[in-house]
């Protein structure tokens, strides 16, 4: 990896595509490492809107395998009433 290297992350929290700002020769806290990395403008809204979507499917689907809470019970009883 050298300064000036683009990167693609694949993980749970989407991808993310970085510029590499500098490297350091040794590990250290988790605030020096952010000053050596900044993240593409394009990475930053894909991910934003990736959220978003996640944020409305969840509130919509219900998750397999579990019973509704006492709050998504009341959810459903609101949206069956209309209110």
């Amino acid at each position: 990896m050298h300064v000036g290297d683009r990167l693609r992350i694949e993980n749970e929290g989407g991808i993310f595509e970085i510029d590499v700002l500098g490297v350091s020769q040794m590990r250290g806290p988790a605030a020096v490492a952010q000053v050596l990395y900044a993240e593409t403008a394009p990475s930053r809204e894909a991910r934003a809107k990736l959220a978003e979507e996640r944020k409305a499917n969840r509130e919509i689907a219900p998750v397999p395998g579990r019973r509704p809470s006492k709050r998504d019970r009341r959810r459903i009883i609101q949206f069956r009433r209309g209110d």
